[in-house]
């Protein structure tokens, strides 16, 4: 594998944007790493430019929008991506899906039990997805989660299903997890 070679300002910047993307997980504001790296916005807007054609960086459009790292990003400074996409297993009314790759486990309104749900992202099609569809995802690698949820519905344009989290259960420490 061959490795990309970045200035000293590049591999700043992208480190910067690889810890607010991971303490955020969302997109980051130019303006956010420039203050961090001390350095001019426009500045960074550049160098994102040149970071993006090395495909390091992905640029997310709209108000809540901003840089992305791509795994190319993690490689190139030689980390680790923890959250990488290693086999999150997907079931679809109870059969495994072959190659869905789950990038993303978000969970909002926890903190409503009632409407608890999960935003999955995929690499991957989701048109075989409907809604009310049984989805199972995980155990995930580290946790061993299991979130169990019923389709509620799908952001074609960020390949994500949103389910409505019918349970989620990790196994406690020294448990062997089921199957």
């Amino acid at each position: 594998m061959s490795s990309i070679e970045l200035t000293p300002s590049q591999r700043s910047i992208l480190q910067e944007l690889v810890n607010l993307f991971r303490q955020s997980e969302s997109a980051v504001k130019g303006e956010d790493i420039a203050e961090r790296v001390d350095r001019n916005p426009g500045t960074i807007r550049n160098q994102m430019q040149s970071l993006k054609a090395l495909q390091l960086v992905e640029g997310v459009p709209g108000p809540k929008g901003g840089y992305k790292p791509t795994a190319a990003a993690y490689d190139a400074l030689e980390i680790q991506d923890m959250d990488q996409a290693a086999d999150v297993p997907l079931e679809h009314d109870g059969e495994p899906i072959e190659g869905a790759n789950v990038q993303e486990i978000h969970l909002t309104s926890v903190h409503h039990p009632e409407l608890c749900r999960a935003e999955i992202r995929l690499q991957g099609s989701i048109a075989d997805f409907h809604e009310g569809d049984e989805i199972t995802v995980g155990p995930t690698p580290l946790s061993k989660l299991v979130i169990r949820g019923t389709l509620e519905g799908k952001d074609d344009t960020n390949n994500t299903l949103i389910l409505t989290i019918d349970s989620m259960r990790a196994p406690a420490e020294g448990d062997t997890p089921e199957k």
